[in-house]
């Protein structure tokens, strides 16, 4: 059974992973066995969370690439193909939050949540695809979020996002599942992560949060990791497309 969820031999790259959630994915993937690829634009930061990685003996490369620029992430996902070897696991996970309510929301910053959260995806997915399907073999899970399937005042443009992200998984396997693919989606609910950094500080929302939740708490970011070393590993071999929601149970209940 442990070998039906081992990631030994396997290369993950996991974009916008110097903290948080990815950070925290990236962590888990190399416990389990994977050879990690960190991607971010903060080259310093970039290297800290690698270092830090090393330190508790990860095997980790570093990929500096901004998610958001079609060009550059290809020639930065073929460059790192020929110099290391196949990407076996993509986790596309690089995002970004505004907080705005929609009457007044800034045009340029919703542009900004579309490249950033959407098309981030597509042109990372689609870079490390063309690999992955010459191989007949790969892994992709981006990260969407309780927002996929539900609204909250403020932040209507990012519920947008994170809804076509669960749209663009399914394209993803409709298209590449028969070259070998999986796939999928990981949807966290709310997790003490930095995006959430001015939630978690406000007592009046997390009051209402752990109402709502019906784990009554915050999610910790380790808790994301079972659910993405699942989907990176042969155990999944026939899940595709599917977005699975770990969110304490808030997307189960009114």
């Amino acid at each position: 059974m442990s070998d039906l969820f081992s990631l030994n031999g396997r290369r993950a790259l996991i974009t916008g992973s110097s903290q948080g959630i990815g950070l925290a994915l990236a962590r888990g993937l190399a416990q389990a066995g994977a050879e990690v690829v960190l991607n971010g634009r903060d080259t310093a930061k970039l290297a800290a969370a690698a270092d830090t990685m090393r330190g508790e003996s990860a095997t980790v490369h570093e990929l500096t690439f901004d998610a958001t620029d079609h060009e550059g992430v290809r020639s930065a996902v073929d460059g790192f193909e020929a110099a290391h070897g196949a990407i076996d696991i993509l986790v596309n996970n690089a995002g970004m939050q505004h907080r705005t309510p929609l009457e007044d929301f800034p045009a340029e910053m919703f542009e900004k949540l579309l490249q950033t959260n959407v098309a981030s995806v597509f042109h990372v997915g689609q870079a490390c695809a063309r690999h992955m399907i010459g191989r007949g073999r790969g892994k992709i899970i981006n990260i969407a979020s309780v927002q996929t399937a539900l609204a909250r005042p403020g932040i209507a443009p990012y519920t947008t996002t994170k809804g076509a992200v669960g749209n663009l998984t399914k394209g993803m396997a409709t298209d590449w599942a028969r070259h070998g693919l999986q796939c999928n989606a990981i949807a966290p609910g709310y997790f003490d992560t930095p995006l959430n950094k001015a939630l978690v500080e406000d007592p009046e929302f997390s009051a209402w949060l752990e109402k709502r939740t019906p784990a009554g708490r915050w999610g910790n970011v380790e808790e994301l990791v079972g659910a993405c070393v699942f989907l990176s590993s042969d155990a999944s071999s026939f899940v595709n497309g599917h977005t699975l929601y770990v969110d304490g149970g808030i997307t189960a209940s009114l």
